[in-house]
């Protein structure tokens, strides 16, 4: 009989393509399984119960807190098969490797620019909208991006 909280329900009828029966009683996001919802309710509670042996820096998730050991450890697990280059998190590979294929996938709908990053994106966008965020608390001045503000 296969597990009740992988889709199915105590009689082993597995859910409808896309039913979403557990549901946050705080904000309404729908899981089809009860282990999500609980995962999610972290998000609401600050629950943190995965704790960093070294530091004692605790996570909602345990895979965050698996990332966080490579900082203690070294471990880099996600080589690029281009240049050899390793990277803790396959996020940041997966971006390291844009480098080599070329590949911006956000763009402008502006200007038609492109960008590898959404955040790179974000600050460009700035400059056409006249977004200056980063303010500077002495005299004022504004700017588009935050290290400018530092520079400044």
């Amino acid at each position: 009989m296969p597990c009740p909280g992988r889709g199915t329900d105590a009689y082993s009828r597995p859910l409808p393509a896309g039913e979403k029966p557990h549901k946050c009683q705080v904000c309404g996001k729908a899981f089809s399984q009860s282990s999500n919802l609980v995962r999610h309710q972290r998000l609401h509670t600050g629950e943190k119960p995965y704790a960093c042996s070294q530091c004692g820096k605790a996570f909602i998730w345990s895979s965050v807190l698996i990332e966080h050991q490579r900082i203690h450890t070294g471990e880099r697990p996600f080589p690029c098969t281009q240049c050899g280059q390793a990277f803790a998190r396959s996020s940041t590979l997966k971006r390291h490797q844009q480098i080599h294929s070329g590949e911006k996938g956000f763009l402008c709908a502006e200007c038609g620019r492109a960008f590898r990053i959404a955040s790179e994106l974000a600050q460009h966008i700035r400059m056409h909208n006249g977004e200056r965020p980063y303010q500077c608390e002495d005299c004022g001045q504004a700017f588009t991006r935050s290290n400018h503000l530092q520079r400044h």
